[in-house]
């Protein structure tokens, strides 16, 4: 096989499967991102379940919807904040094993809520123990694989993995939400379970951690890509973020892409993911149909990204994201405009869907462009910022219909929001070799 050529080895692969696919020229890269994708898709889905379960622990355990929400926004806020830590922990010990403990530490989470009677129980489960799972598998876990196996099509190959972990989200709640209704919400719950098992089978089975482990070259790359140093002792490992994050903090830029990723979160899972379903039932819609038009968001969310991954290695990520962030502060003020009618929903559904995540794309390149070899530390928290933006929402929104009785004005700031980060991205200077940002 000439060396050139997209998927070529130095040697013949280690692995049989890598060598059988090599010989049908299909790089063993596309195995570790489908994958990626899966556990992405999975891991989401169990970020994405407590949609579904606010009416259900109120009705059965009478906790209030702040409540509840705030047990919800410590999740939320974990998933981000591990990130950082995530990247490093994958340099340090690989992929495959982070991943496998990410997987058995949200189903240890979903399992023990079987038996949660009391509040703190639900914000220790869902809200630290699956945090962190979740948090180890994150937008960073898509960014390493996308870096590490991927010369080639890397912008194609991110905004598949990030439309995974967007549409887990979604695509999975009419499920959760018929089976809430017919048969309990721990019922539902066991659908998760044998999600997580299913990804967890997958990644022992063919996940590997770099190319070289299996005598491949990433997929388009024409020379052995040499391993980067990393931090030998543990207590390094553990201060390389905070080292990134302090260095990253000094630019401009990392501020803007933080505080747009902070208003991405707060539009999207933490607004519209969390309180979607008990918005529309305020307005006479059963849950499996509020739901199903969350999945409808998913599916138009999946081209919208993968989309995005394509135009921002054509395009401007800065143009992108203002047009992307613009567009999705105008459909989330048009939607308290509605009649919330399956007509004018499904309206929304897919203009709002085609934009759900097509910011992560751009955000991700113009991180790597600025930050270079420490772009997947940096990124890692700018995700945080995303998150912490989502727990503000989940809680502001629970907040808003505790005591305003009404989720309305959670949309409108949410879409003034997105108006403000459209101008400010513009800001930004694309290219690393500027100086200051």
């Amino acid at each position: 096989m000439d060396a050139s050529a997209p998927g070529s080895a130095a040697s013949p692969p280690a692995s049989p499967l890598a060598a059988f696919l090599a010989r049908r020229g299909i790089h063993y890269g596309w195995v570790v991102a489908a994958t990626t994708f899966l556990t992405m898709l999975v891991t989401a889905g169990a970020v994405g379940a407590p949609g579904v379960l606010i009416g259900p622990l109120q009705a059965e355990f009478g906790w209030q919807t702040a409540d509840i929400s705030s047990g919800f926004a410590i999740r939320l806020v974990l998933f981000g904040l591990m990130g950082p830590f995530a990247a490093a922990f994958m340099n340090r010990f690989g992929i495959r094993r982070v991943a496998s403990v990410a997987l058995a530490l949200i189903a240890s989470g979903v399992l023990g809520s079987f038996f949660m009677t009391k509040l703190w129980h639900l914000f220790l489960l869902w809200g630290v123990v699956v945090g962190f799972g979740t948090g180890l598998t994150a937008m960073v876990l898509g960014a390493t694989v996308a870096t590490r196996w991927f010369s080639q099509r890397r912008g194609l190959v991110m905004g598949l993995l990030t439309a995974s972990t967007a549409t887990g989200q979604l695509v999975f709640l009419p499920l959760l939400a018929e089976l809430t209704e017919r048969l309990g919400w721990r019922s539902a719950l066991v659908l998760v379970l044998v999600m997580l098992l299913v990804a967890a089978c997958v990644v022992l089975l063919l996940m590997r951690d770099r190319p070289s482990d299996i005598g491949l070259r990433p997929y388009g790359a024409t020379a052995p890509t040499p391993h980067p140093a990393h931090p030998h002792t543990f207590r390094a490992m553990l201060a390389s973020p905070l080292v990134a994050l302090r260095d990253a903090a000094r630019t401009r830029t990392f501020w803007v892409l933080f505080g747009t990723f902070f208003v991405c979160g707060a539009s999207t899972n933490g607004l519209v993911q969390t309180h979607f379903v008990s918005l529309c039932g305020d307005f006479g819609m059963a849950p499996v149909a509020a739901a199903g038009m969350l999945a409808v968001i998913g599916v138009f969310d999946f081209f919208g990204t993968v989309g995005s991954g394509w135009l921002s290695d054509r395009f401007d990520s800065r143009w992108l994201l203002f047009w992307y962030y613009g567009l999705r502060g105008l459909s989330l003020i048009y939607l308290p405009f509605t009649d919330f009618s399956f007509y004018e929903l499904s309206i929304f559904a897919v203009f709002y869907g085609l934009d759900w995540v097509a910011t992560v794309p751009p955000t991700v390149k113009l991180a790597a462009d600025r930050f270079g070899d420490r772009a997947n530390l940096v990124f890692g928290w700018i995700f945080a910022g995303h998150q912490l933006g989502a727990a503000f929402a989940a809680y502001g929104a629970g907040f808003s219909r505790t005591f305003y009785q009404t989720y309305l004005p959670a949309f409108f700031v949410a879409g003034v929001l997105c108006l403000v980060a459209s101008l400010g991205v513009i800001s930004v200077r694309e290219k690393a070799k500027a100086a200051t940002a």
